[in-house]
């Protein structure tokens, strides 16, 4: 879905993992396990977190602060205009919904152009 957003390339971090860009700058990655993201029961580091960019603060903490939500954050990123998901967790969102956070990561960090053009040729439902 991210590559379907205009003007996307890949390119590839630490461990071959895809980083999507709009102009040079990420709006989705699949980041490496860390030590901030853990199974609670285990201890085991994710191995499957991807990062999203947002808007906003608000819009963080409309997604992360829903104890059904599948998005989450940690303290390596607080401060930070992301949201976390598992991988393992995508079937929790719809395709539209899964849609609307690639939308909206693109929007965050595409330039005001672009941003405006696109939004132009898609207005909200």
């Amino acid at each position: 879905m991210a590559l379907e957003m205009p003007h996307v390339t890949v390119e590839y971090g630490t461990g071959e993992n895809p980083v999507y860009q709009v102009g040079g700058k990420s709006f989705i990655f699949f980041r490496n396990p860390r030590p901030d993201a853990v199974d609670p029961a285990t201890g085991q580091r994710y191995q499957d977190v991807i990062v999203f960019w947002v808007a906003s603060e608000a819009d963080k903490q409309a997604l992360v602060q829903d104890e059904a939500s599948p998005f989450f954050t940690t303290a390596h990123f607080d401060g930070h205009p992301s949201v976390l998901l598992r991988a393992g967790r995508l079937g929790e969102l719809t395709r539209k919904e899964l849609a609307e956070v690639i939308q909206d990561a693109w929007l965050s960090r595409a330039s005001a152009r672009r941003a405006s053009a696109w939004l132009s040729a898609h207005p909200p439902a």
